[in-house]
């Protein structure tokens, strides 16, 4: 399959790469950043997959998240694909933000007229990886998944569902029960159907309850002043409940930032909210927790 290079940034002895495809699973021409680490010019690298969140492409995590110093020490191979087709031609399709372009929901649409294009669930377990595979100098048995919001509804589900082919998963603010918020209702109900039986396998917090794989280490890290958090459609209680009936090892970090402020100062001081400034902060902390097993 060709892939036509779009950019390359030298970056911390590495190459941070954008490059574009044409899918045969989605249909469309497709984009992915992919960082090589000094460590791929001489030889195979582990590869880390991230999964990013509504609204966003290729771009956001390449330029915003600060990873790549990380991955350039440890070896890392990093991609980051682009979260749903793009042009379809598909009536309203870029009607909302949080259906259609840029909201994927990492699934396998079943519904008209999505269902021909909107495939990012196989897009990400089989066609991405048999594309970096047959490019870079990747190990194939060393391969993790991490993502954001949407994107960490993908990780957490994509590891779930397929045990013993991510060596270790973590998500940021992950969106963790999605049949039951908002969010969830209106991209699996758009994409499956209104039959909520067929949204179940595509629900981090159903799908942990049935996991009988490896021993699989989760990292979670969820502001504490996140937006979503307060409105309900993340519902990480319920994904660590399911986790602590199961006995599956969960880290889950609820962080909160110390404030400094002195009572003359101008605004008023909030925590760690939803946004790439959160995800910067800890960044290094999943690189490591990824690290550990890609390296064993």
């Amino acid at each position: 399959m060709a892939l036509k290079q779009v950019s390359s940034n030298k970056c911390f002895e590495g190459f941070q790469k954008v490059f574009e495809h044409d899918s045969a699973e989605l249909k469309c021409k497709m984009k992915f950043g992919i960082y090589l680490p000094p460590k791929a010019e001489t030889g195979k690298c582990p590869v880390l997959y991230w999964l990013s969140g509504l609204t966003c492409t290729e771009q956001n995590f390449i330029t915003k998240a600060g990873f790549q110093q990380a991955a350039a020490e440890h070896g890392l191979i990093v991609v980051a694909p682009d979260t749903s087709p793009r042009g379809c031609n598909i009536e309203g399709e870029d009607e909302s933000w949080d259906f259609g372009t840029g909201a994927g929901f990492y699934v396998d649409a079943t519904e008209d007229p999505w269902k021909t294009n909107y495939r990012m669930y196989s897009y990400i377990k089989d066609e991405l990886p048999k594309l970096i595979n047959a490019n870079f100098p990747t190990d194939p048995e060393r391969m993790s998944i991490f993502g954001h919001s949407m994107g960490g509804h993908g990780a957490l589900i994509l590891a779930l569902k397929n045990p013993g082919k991510y060596k270790s998963v973590s998500a940021f603010a992950p969106i963790c029960n999605p049949i039951q918020c908002q969010w969830g209702k209106k991209a699996l109900g758009g994409y499956l159907g209104p039959d909520t039986s067929k949204w179940e396998p595509y629900d981090a917090t159903q799908l942990v309850k049935a996991y009988s794989g490896p021993r699989l280490d989760i990292l979670i890290d969820q502001g504490k002043d996140d937006q979503f958090l307060s409105a309900g459609q993340l519902l990480p209680d319920n994904f660590i409940a399911a986790c602590t009936e199961r006995k599956i090892p969960v880290v889950f970090r609820l962080q909160q930032a110390s404030c400094f402020c002195s009572p003359r100062s101008l605004g008023s001081c909030s925590g760690y909210d939803h946004s790439y400034f959160f995800i910067a902060t800890f960044i290094n902390d999943h690189i490591k927790h990824h690290v550990k097993y890609l390296s064993a």
